[in-house]
């Protein structure tokens, strides 16, 4: 029998809610049968927490006496875009501190707002009539500025590839450093836990969706960068989804360092991991087999990171990646994971507390993203 959104939150609002996370269905759909647990279960929490460079925060910090337009901001020491307006900044999770290096960058400023810290505020300007201060030099803290939110362009990438390197030197990427001749394999995306494996099309999903993000009450705002619609029915029956993301929003000054964290990558720089949960609401039995499908069931593939494009080596279940090892050019090598599958646990669990609580009701979304979209490489031309 088919549920609505507002069937479920009157559930929610009067604590009748059957609310369990992504595993726990994965558990009940085995031993009850996808049919039971759809009619059984209202809403599925989901986690992920991982390095995601497309991170960063637009800053207020209110006028001075007198008023100055800031063209050239840095927050301790890292640049942020002085391209707003007076005083509007946004600063990158990825950009660099100008005496620290990849040691202190934009997501460390970010984390340390969120835990309170003061944080230096240099800026200069040209002068105008209206703004005729040339330069200020002072400390800020979350409780002294205005707005501060999180706008992430790109979050919880649908099924992120694994990455290993067939050269025979070491690589250090964005995907941690990969050892020569593919002594080893790196991958970055919680499996069955994973927020868009669970709802592969985004039925549920989209502008306007309530979400956790960072330890507090976040929204989806539209289709994220990058996003790309690739799905693969394989020879077993499986389906291979990949490629669609979230541009998400949230207030920074509410959000915790236990699940928005800066983070170095040798010889690659500064990155950010967040912490994103999404609530599924269990809309009929089509999508509790959804929600259902497990680690033996979910797959990417391994690509070399060596090589122009980053062609594909292998495809790889995430049970058999969660095992520690895989099988590649015919020898056993490790496995490791850039994200935290305990975090993505405590997240998918804290979502499914708020939601049980009536903390939390679902949004329906207001609009859906694109079912079919290619992702156009840039494409460098002469000038005209």
């Amino acid at each position: 029998m088919a549920k609505t959104f507002s069937e479920i939150n009157e559930k929610i609002r009067q604590g009748q809610a059957v609310v369990v996370t992504a595993e726990e269905m994965v558990e009940l759909s085995a031993e009850q049968g996808v049919k039971e647990a759809a009619k059984r279960v209202d809403v599925v929490t989901t986690g992920t927490f991982g390095p995601m460079c497309s991170t960063g925060a637009f800053i207020n910090f209110g006028h001075s006496e007198p008023p100055i337009r800031m063209s050239e901001i840095y927050l301790n020491d890292v640049p942020a875009s002085g391209g707003i307006a007076a005083v509007d900044t946004y600063i990158g999770a990825t950009e660099l501190s100008r005496s620290q290096g990849t040691a202190y960058g934009g997501a460390h400023v970010i984390q340390d707002l969120i835990e309170g810290k003061s944080v230096r505020l240099e800026a200069r300007s040209p002068g105008t009539d209206c703004y005729p201060r040339k330069h200020i030099d002072t400390w800020i803290s979350k409780d002294d500025i205005n707005q501060a939110y999180l706008f992430n362009p790109r979050n919880a990438y649908q099924n992120y590839p694994a990455a290993a390197n067939t050269t025979g030197k070491t690589l250090y990427t964005y995907m941690g450093r990969l050892l020569p001749e593919c002594a080893n394999v790196n991958y970055s995306t919680s499996g069955e836990l994973s927020p868009l494996l669970k709802d592969p099309t985004l039925r549920t999903i989209g502008m306007g969706t309530r979400i956790f993000l960072g330890g507090a009450m976040g929204y989806v705002s539209w289709e994220g960068t990058q996003y790309k619609t690739v799905r693969e029915e394989l020879e077993n029956g499986d389906v291979y989804h990949q490629g669609r993301t979230l541009a998400v929003a949230g207030a920074l000054r509410d959000m915790s360092s236990d699940y928005i964290r800066a983070a170095v990558f040798e010889g690659y720089g500064v990155s950010m991991y967040v912490g994103i949960g999404i609530p599924i609401p269990v809309l009929d039995e089509d999508l509790a087999a959804q929600l259902a499908v497990s680690n033996e069931h979910l797959y990417t593939y391994i690509s070399d990171y060596s090589a122009p494009g980053h062609p594909s080596l292998k495809r790889v279940s995430y049970a058999e990646l969660r095992s520690g090892s895989v099988e590649l050019n015919g020898k056993k090598v490790p496995a490791a994971a850039l994200s935290s599958l305990n975090k993505a646990r405590e997240i998918a669990s804290a979502l499914k507390e708020w939601v049980k609580t009536g903390k939390f009701l679902l949004q329906e979304p207001i609009d859906r993203f694109p079912d079919e979209q290619a992702f156009k490489p840039l494409t460098e031309k002469e000038a005209q």
